[in-house]
């Protein structure tokens, strides 16, 4: 994520310190009030949230090395002994002035959770990579936020660390260690199963599935002897089937798995065991031993660093099996004990950490060594799964092993989503249950009738008389319960009989097919990203579908829209204006003329430097603005965690580095602005190429500057700033900062009138930067007295050692030091927008989807890059809501309402509510809107003028206090009345909040795209979620249902596979109704005509088959391959994606179609072979090998009606289906054991028998056909349209090929 990119919320924190002279008081006026005071102007944000990234804690006491200067005074010690823009000598301002400003009335603290009063602030520091929540117990609960959002919440809530009992680690001690404790070993466990709980573990999850259990009450009731309407084995197939399939599966998977396990617990790596390291394997490592790990090697477990080959300390390592970032990052560890490492000490002492959970972002502990205390952070731990680099050794302290480590407590998959015709599926299920019970109480109810009626006969009737007869004698009793009882065994029974109904090979041939789209997209070519190496990814198989049906877009800007690959472009320092681009090619050799004696560095990225400025830097450095420049740049290179990597570099230390040929230089950093920073840093000269954890160096035109690294605060979303101290060589003592200027204007010294233009200049320099789309930061540094240092470094320990909030204490620490600042300038970064996001964005648009980018990122860069993506227009009327109190907000929404006359139910009623709850800064509503007009204005009249198209862009202050207030119904009235929406400034949570107020409010589908860690719990919370590969590492990806290289993928993901997608599952579940309906009512036919005696006149195993084998193959391949449009003319015409939007391919109206369209085949299914063979002496048993080849036909002539695209597996499949019918019917009825035996053989020789067959075909579908016609003559839709243009065009395409050839031959 970008460093000017804020995470939390809108407000900030702003300092402005009494600028009176004033006397230090330490040790008292801290205590009183460290934050000092609070600005009048800038809304407070809530201390609460969670930065995203924790301050490495750099040694405060380096070793003891003298880093010779050369001889002679360099550039750098020029500036320094000159006189600074900062006032020497000014003394650190008391916090107990901070007392003395103005109190702002009614303060109040602003976060994401809402409005609460300073004075009632519950804390809670969540852990977490992207989000953070904030939980005030005075506010009371909010029934309108949706469970789901609630649920994101909770899953935040989660990673909370627990410090209350820390966990003590022995170093060198695991004996110790893990006989007191009792600390999980080193051996993991991803597997489900083991071979005791397979079979009972398995199918206690297969039975979640309600359709399981309903197939098991019918096998059951079928082993009952009075129920026993097919055979006792033959009921139980079906289910068997498909629990056996997805046990095979289930099993396979977790076999993988367990080898995985092995493999990985039997890896050995060296352990310090009787004074030596020996080899160990994996599962045997134990809390408390020291390890040691070589170059590119795996992290065995997590490990506080000790030590490594590096004097400094300092390792790198490779994140990617853990997070998906393949960028370097660098560990550090602490002098104390690399001293120790070196010298082949042995070390002994007490690590007291947190207690394992799954924040791999934040580590809080310190270390206990020979009566000493020091701190350890993030930066002093390597974690399970990583890989060292570029380091050849590293010793470490195992804290976490196993289980515990945060890679295994990070290996929980998110919960699936389910698609929402799957939803709609169940609504059918129910009707088709609802038909079943109907069938079944005619059944019964028929049979008790009949009983009734004939109940003086029954001892005469065969199967009810009391004994009947077998070969002449007397046989045994038949079993009758009497009426009441056979009426209740008929209802059983029937059900039994057309259990069918229910269709359970449906949810495997979903399954199946779902794979098999899956399996196609992931192959599409035009998906395929060749600049990231990075194809498309379905990592849900369940909700294909649902791409077809997406109305509402939420898109992260930055990595998504555009490239994230910054390009260092315009700076304004001290007021002036300074350009990276030149029309001309003079102006480039002028700066390379400037340059020619600096010395060179082969950068990975060239970036050709301002002549002018590169003039102001080395031959004008005695003024204010040349001394800015100088420290502008310095900041730029020092103020970052960005990771300098030579690549050839054969001699040691940096004179050899600095002198011969060029040495190229690549940054690794965790942020690509901070890489573009260095980098354009390294252009101008000053090129950062070495950082340990204490110092780092820059060479400066050819001189290298140690400066000495005391502290470092990184940037969080509550600051939205960073700052570092230094140490020049001169022992002058200075922070430089760096961050969003919505932060950073706050914290300037105000009490230098002679830098208030070029505050005012800068503040013009960067909106005009922002206009132009390009990201900005402000730069500001100050000098620090020694007593300012004495209290920060005394702070700063503190903060770094406390194992309870530690942010909150480090953020306090760093506003003693962040405040008084001197504007240096700011920085304009370029972020172009990815190749074809402009056109996928109209072709969304034109397909009837709306577009919301949901950004970071500043009011005017949003808006920039809106209009370059064609997302904005020039027609547009623009509504901006940016307040900063919830009466402002009401008023904006309400006035904007009225304004444009958008409808809404609430609007009527604000007015009086707004007088009634009226507060001292409430803004009066300008008279026209309050006007007895307004109601009528949001009655709608026809009348009113229409204004074109609004674009609504809102700002994340203004959503804290609409989110959480009572102006949810008029955002979301107002939001949807525009064609666009731009939510700038917006927090993590208050994305998923925007997603969740459609998702709440409508029946529309969502999809969230992003590519950071910011963007996780947007696509968490929307219906689908979509990961971008991008340069932020792969959290997004993880979180997400489908992955992807590049926006533009989005158009043909949802205009064709969405499409095809959803065309396909629609008819695959309606066919599948259809398929098994017929064939149950033709069983209730036979069953009304056989004295509801629920007898069957087909084979077990046919009623069984037909489901499983005869119909199931055909319906999976078409619901692969079947395709109604193409995706060029899919591509051509996105209007063509609203169909998915009217859900043309499956809706109760079809569903009632095709039911009473089956319920016309099953009569001529039935009554066609009764008539035909109505004089014959046909056997039952015939007549049902009939019905059975029949109705397989059938339904599979009618699945080739619907079929629009036609390919040799398709017709493979469709009569290799009929063929595989009658081999199964020959095998059965060659089986002399089966009472239908020998029937087919005797049935083909009949003329009737194909007669009947393609009678019932065609009498069948008759009807279907004649509709279909009539259909697509007058009443033709936009797709067949479209087809029948495809099939035009096809036709044109042979005649003009088979005209060339006739006169090629002629």
């Amino acid at each position: 994520m970008s460093s000017d990119k804020p995470l939390l919320s809108q407000f900030e924190p702003s300092y402005a310190p009494n600028p009176q002279p004033h006397h230090h008081r330490r040790h008292s006026s801290l205590k009183n009030n460290p934050l000092g005071c609070l600005s009048e102007t800038t809304p407070i944000s809530s201390w609460v949230a969670h930065d995203t990234q924790n301050c490495e804690a750099y040694n405060l006491k380096e070793s003891e090395e003298n880093f010779a200067l050369g001889e002679g005074k360099t550039i750098a010690e020029n500036f320094l002994e000159r006189p600074t823009l900062q006032p020497a000598g000014k003394e650190f301002w008391s916090a107990e002035l901070h007392k003395q400003c103005p109190p702002r009335e009614r303060k109040r603290l602003v976060s994401w959770g809402g409005v609460m009063d300073l004075r009632h602030l519950k804390a809670l520091e969540i852990s977490g990579a992207s989000s953070s929540r904030v939980q005030d117990l005075n506010r009371p609960q909010t029934s309108r936020r949706s469970e789901r959002f609630l649920q994101i919440s909770m899953q935040l809530e989660e990673n909370i660390p627990h410090h209350d009992n820390p966990r003590l680690i022995h170093i060198n001690d695991p004996k110790k260690t893990n006989d007191k404790f009792g600390f999980s070993g080193n051996e993991i466990r991803t597997s489900k199963y083991t071979l005791l709980n397979f079979l009972p573990k398995n199918l206690f999850i297969q039975f979640h599935r309600v359709a399981y259990l309903y197939f098991l009450a019918i096998a059951a009731l079928n082993q009952l002897p009075p129920l026993a309407v097919f055979g006792r084995t033959v009921s139980l197939f079906p289910l068997l089937f498909v629990l056996t399939v997805t046990a095979v599966k289930d099993g396979y998977e977790d076999w993988r798995r367990h080898r995985s396990d092995r493999n990985e617990n039997n890896r050995e790596t060296l352990v310090f065991q009787l004074n030596e390291f020996h080899p160990k394997r994996w599962k045997k490592i134990q809390a408390g031993e020291v390890v040691k790990i070589s170059s590119d090697e795996t992290i065995p477990c997590d490990m506080v660093l000790l030590g490594t080959n590096d004097s400094s300390g300092i390792a790198y390592i490779q994140t990617m099996n853990l997070d998906g970032e393949s960028n370097l990052k660098t560990r550090y560890a602490r002098q104390e004990t690399n001293k120790l490492v070196l010298e082949g000490t042995t070390i002994s002492g007490v690590v007291r950490c947190e207690q394992p959970n799954r924040n791999i972002y934040e580590f809080m502990a310190n270390m206990e060594l020979k009566g000493q205390r020091f701190p350890l952070s993030q930066s002093n731990i390597i974690l399970r799964g990583c890989q060292l680099k570029n380091t050849e050794w590293a010793i470490g302290v195992v804290v976490y092993a196993g289980q515990d480590t945060k890679a295994m407590l990070n290996s929980a998959m998110s919960s699936s989503k389910r698609s929402r015709l799957e939803t709609y599926m169940n609504r059918e299920t129910i009707w088709l249950s609802v038909f079943l019970l109907i069938m079944c109480v005619v059944v019964a109810l028929g049979m008790g009738l009949w009983l009734k009626r004939h109940e003086t006969q029954l001892d005469t009737l065969p199967y009810y008389r009391k004994i009947y007869f077998q070969k002449g004698k007397e046989g045994k009793k038949y079993k009758y319960y009497g009426i009441p009882m056979e009426t209740f065994f008929s209802l059983l029974s029937s059900i039994i009989v057309f259990q069918i109904m229910i269709p359970i090979s449906l949810y495997i041939t979903m399954e199946l097919v779902r794979l098999g789209q899956s399996y196609f997209m992931i192959g599409d070519q035009h998906m395929y990203d060749s600049s990231s190496n990075s194809r498309f990814q379905c990592r849900s198989l369940n909700i294909n579908e649902d791409l077809g049906q997406i109305r509402y877009v939420f898109s992260d800007k930055t990595g998504t829209l555009t490239e994230n690959k910054m390009e260092f472009r315009k700076a304004s320092i001290w007021g002036k204006n300074y350009d990276n681009s030149y029309p001309d090619a003079d102006a480039s050799l002028e700066a390379k003329d400037v340059t020619v004696d600096r010395r060179k560095w082969k950068l990975k990225s060239e970036i050709t430097p301002d002549p002018e400025l590169m003039k102001l830097l080395y031959k004008d450095l005695s003024g204010e603005e040349g001394v800015a420049a100088h420290e502008f740049f310095l900041t730029l290179a020092s103020c970052n965690t960005v990771i300098p990597i030579l690549t050839e570099s054969s001699s040691s230390g940096c004179d050899g580095v600095l002198g011969g040929s060029p040495v190229s230089i690549d940054y690794q950093g965790e942020s690509p602005d901070e890489q573009a920073l260095v980098a354009a840093a390294s252009a101008y000269g000053y090129t950062l190429f070495e950082r340990t954890s204490g110092h780092i160096v820059i060479d400066v035109n050819g001189e290298k500057i140690r400066l000495e690294v005391l502290g470092l605060h990184e940037f969080d979303s509550v600051r939205k700033r960073m700052s570092v101290v230094i140490r020049f060589p001169n022992h002058t003592i200075k922070v430089l900062v760096k961050g969003a200027d919505t932060s950073m204007f706050s914290i300037l010294d105000n009490d230098r009138p002679a830098e208030d233009h070029i505050r005012h200049v800068t503040q013009v320099h960067l909106n005009d930067y922002s206009s132009e789309g390009l990201r900005t930061l402000v730069l500001a540094s100050r000098n620090l007295t020694g007593e300012e240092l004495a209290e920060w470094q005394h702070r700063y320990e503190d903060a770094c050692t406390s194992l309870t909030d530690r942010s909150v204490k480090l953020r306090q620490t760093a506003a003693l030091i962040e405040c008084n600042l001197t504007l240096l300038g700011a920085t304009a970064i370029e972020d172009k927008l990815q190749e074809g996001v402009p056109e996928a964005i109209e072709s969304l648009r034109q397909a009837g989807i709306k577009v919301w980018i949901l950004t970071g990122d500043k009011q005017e860069t949003a808006i920039s890059i809106g209009l370059s993506c064609r997302l904005l227009t020039a027609d547009m009327n623009q509504i901006i809501i940016n307040g900063n109190s919830e009466n402002e907000c009401r008023k904006l929404l309400c006035d904007a309402m009225a304004k444009y006359n958008v409808n809404s139910t609430s609007c009527s009623s604000q007015i009086t509510k707004l007088r009634r709850k009226a507060e001292p800064d409430y803004l009066e509503l300008p008279s026209q809107t309050k006007s007895s007009s307004m109601p009528q204005q949001c009655a709608g009249e026809e009348d009113t003028p229409n204004f074109g198209p609004l674009a609504l862009i809102i700002d994340g202050n203004s959503l804290v206090y609409i989110l959480e207030r009572d102006l949810e119904s008029e955002l979301f009235d107002l939001a949807t009345s525009c064609r666009v929406v731009l939510c700038c400034r917006v927090a993590p949570l208050q994305k998923a909040g925007i997603v969740d107020l459609i998702k709440g409010r409508t029946d529309e589908m969502t999809l969230a795209i992003g590519d950071g860690a910011n963007d996780v719990s947007m696509i968490q919370m929307a219906d689908v979620g979509v990961g971008i590969c991008g340069q932020e590492g792969r959290q997004a990806v993880m979180a997400s249902d489908f992955a992807m290289g590049q926006f533009r993928f989005l158009k043909r993901l949802l205009l064709v596979h969405g499409h095809w997608n959803y065309q396909r599952i629609g008819y695959l579940v309606l066919y599948n109704f259809y398929r098994n309906a017929v064939f149950v009512l033709m069983l209730f036919w036979y069953i009304l005509c056989t004295a509801f005696s629920t007898t069957s006149a087909l084979t077990d195993w046919s009623s069984v088959f037909y489901s499983v084998i005869y119909t199931s193959v055909p319906t999976i391949v078409v619901g692969v391959l079947d395709k109604n449009l193409s995706d060029k003319t899919l591509l051509k015409y996105p209007k063509l994606y609203a169909a998915g939007h009217r859900q043309e391919s499956y809706n109760m109206s079809l569903f009632w179609i095709t039911m009473v369209d089956t319920l016309w085949q099953s009569l001529v299914l039935f009554y066609v072979p009764l008539f035909n063979y109505r004089e014959s002496t046909i056997d039952i048993w015939s007549m049902g090998s009939l019905w059975t080849i029949a109705v397989v036909i059938l339904v599979n002539v009618h699945l080739a009606m619907d079929i629009q695209r036609w390919v040799f597996v398709t017709h493979l499949a469709i009569w290799g289906s009929i063929i595989v019918t009658y081999g199964c019917m020959v095998v059965l009825d060659s089986i002399p054991a089966f009472p239908n035996y020998g029937t087919i053989y005797h049935l083909v020789k009949s003329p009737a028998y194909w007669l009947s067959i393609l009678l019932i075909t065609v009498i069948g579908l008759l009807p279907r056909f004649i509709f279909k016609v009539f259909h697509q003559t007058f009443w033709p839709s936009d797709i067949q349209i479209a087809r029948e243009g495809e099939i035009l065009r096809r036709r044109r395409r042979r005649r003009h090929i088979g005209s060339k050839t006739d006169e090629v031959s002629s």
